[in-house]
C-alpha cells in the first residue's frame, strides 16, 4: 500500500474513532439519565408496595424497541443490550431501596 494511501486511511480511522468517542459520551450521559429516572420509578414502586421487577413492562419495552429499530442492529443484539440495561437499572433500584428498608428509603 502506498504511504499516502496508508496516511489517508489513518486519518479516516482517527476521524471515525473521534465520532465513536462522541457517541460513547452521549450514550453514557443517556444511560446515567435513564438510571436516575429508573431509581425514581423504584422509589415510587416501593411507596406503592409494588415489586421492582415487572416482566410484562420489560416485554413491552423490548417489543416497542424492536418495532422501531431501522438500523443494522440485529433484533437479537438489540434485545441483549436492552435486557442488560434493564437488569442493571433493576439491580440499582433494589440496592437503593431494599425491601427491608422503610418505604421512603431514598
Amino acid at each position: 500500500m502506498k504511504k499516502e494511501t496508508q496516511s489517508g486511511l489513518s486519518l479516516k480511522l482517527i476521524r471515525k474513532r473521534k465520532e465513536l468517542d462522541l457517541i460513547n459520551q452521549e450514550l453514557l450521559t443517556l444511560l446515567n439519565q435513564r438510571l436516575r429516572i429508573s431509581l425514581d420509578i423504584g422509589k415510587v414502586k416501593r411507596e406503592m408496595g409494588k415489586k421492582i421487577y415487572d416482566a410484562e413492562r420489560e416485554r413491552e419495552i423490548l417489543d416497542r424497541l424492536k418495532r422501531k429499530n431501522r438500523g443494522p442492529l440485529k433484533e437479537e443484539d438489540l434485545g441483549r443490550i436492552f435486557k442488560t440495561i434493564m437488569k442493571v437499572c433493576r439491580q440499582s433500584q433494589i440496592q437503593a431501596c431494599p425491601p427491608s428498608k422503610p418505604r421512603n428509603c431514598m
